[in-house]
């Protein structure tokens, strides 16, 4: 769904964004923690109305999306330390992170809402995926 796709890039850009030292870094953890649950929280929003989700479907996904993000979080602050400056990585990492979604969801949704979440832009997200990691091979 191209609404997610927005929303990984959206939080990645976002984590990428240089922090001041001291206490403004501190406030930036914390407003960058409370972007990413809201975006989590309208994710699962969107997928409860456009899916039609169970209560324990509405579950899992906010817990994979929830444990997902924060590692994609994690891992992205550990390049900008590491002060990496080739995109290609960061755009690896989140490829990496998209696609444990995509595998993770697949076990929670039920055939007419995978259709669903295929037909909805999860498919053309898989497919250039997909595609990135044969150039990169």
């Amino acid at each position: 769904m191209k609404y997610k796709a927005i929303k990984i890039f959206g939080i990645a850009a976002m984590l990428l964004l240089p922090f001041q030292a001291g206490a403004q870094q501190a406030q930036g953890a914390e407003e960058e923690i409370k972007q990413m649950r809201e975006a989590i929280d309208q994710t699962v929003e969107n997928y409860e109305r456009i899916l039609e989700l169970e209560d324990w479907q509405s579950f899992y996904v906010d817990s994979i999306l929830t444990h997902d993000y924060d590692a994609l979080r994690v891992e992205l602050k550990s390049l900008q330390a590491a002060k990496m400056s080739n995109a290609d990585v960061y755009q690896q990492v989140q490829d990496k992170w998209a696609e444990q979604i995509y595998v993770a969801l697949q076990k929670v949704l039920d055939e007419k809402q995978w259709a669903k979440y295929l037909k909805n832009g999860a498919a053309r997200e898989k497919k250039a995926r997909d595609k990135r990691a044969a150039k990169r091979n």
